[in-house]
């Protein structure tokens, strides 16, 4: 099954990121996957190859 890749600019809310996201149905996803965008803003699904994209201008808490 190929999917087409796609980019997505998500918000400091959105975190802690995953993919698929809550918007795509169940029966066309793959396993939940967790991304880290906050090293550098952006990531990429290993499974889909969709890429995320943190919004220029958004902070993104640090947990300690």
């Amino acid at each position: 099954m190929a999917y087409e890749a796609k980019e997505i600019e998500v918000t400091a809310s959105d975190l802690p990121l995953h993919c698929p996201t809550k918007e795509v149905s169940l029966w066309c996803s793959h396993p939940r996957v967790f991304l880290d965008i906050t090293a550098s803003g952006q990531a990429m699904c290993p499974y889909c190859g969709t890429k995320y994209r943190l919004k220029a201008g958004e902070a993104v808490a640090h947990h300690h």
